[in-house]
């Protein structure tokens, strides 16, 4: 890879920008998603001892713990979809958060100022930490799950939809 696309990548990671693999590489991506996911899948279900192998053959041992952050790294981009990395203990800005949350700078203050979402501020901007906006995140799945469980009981409970559609 040339000099400039590394640095346009690690510029996209840093700022936490969603990375896709180029359409050139993705046959490489899905192959090696493939091949992390078949040494996981062996009757221990533990990663196996890898090593990362640098550009000059210098070997480094790769933990676990990177081996499984890799390995659902290449699943999704093995799948066509972006991923961003991030720590959870980084503050963001509103705009970044209401991206996470896929809802407008706008509505996601809204929810900010309602004490809904924990921030600090920085002068006159809002910061929120990474760690508070999935939180958020996963409580607001949670509670839709059970809204639409709810849905799909009343609507069994009220005799739901006819079993024929009549045109």
């Amino acid at each position: 890879m040339a000099t400039s696309a590394v640095h346009s990548y690690e510029d996209l990671i840093r700022r936490m920008t969603p990375v896709a693999a180029p359409p050139g590489q993705r046959a490489e991506v899905v192959e090696l998603s493939r091949a992390m996911e078949g040494m996981v899948q062996r009757p221990r279900r533990r990663p196996p001892k890898c090593k990362l192998v640098g550009p000059e053959g210098q070997s480094i041992p790769l933990p676990e713990a990177v081996f499984s952050v890799l390995e659902r790294v290449a699943e999704v981009m093995a799948r066509g979809d972006a991923i961003t990395v991030v720590p959870v203990s980084k503050e963001v800005t509103t705009q970044q958060a209401a991206n996470l949350l896929n809802v407008s700078r706008q509505y996601l203050v809204r929810l900010v100022e309602e004490g809904r979402i924990p921030f600090r501020r920085t002068g006159k901007h809002r910061r929120i930490r990474i760690v508070d906006v999935l939180s958020f995140k996963e409580q607001r799945d949670k509670d839709r799950r059970a809204g639409l469980r709810e849905l799909s009981r009343l609507t069994q409970e009220f005799g739901g939809y006819d079993a024929e559609l009549k045109e």
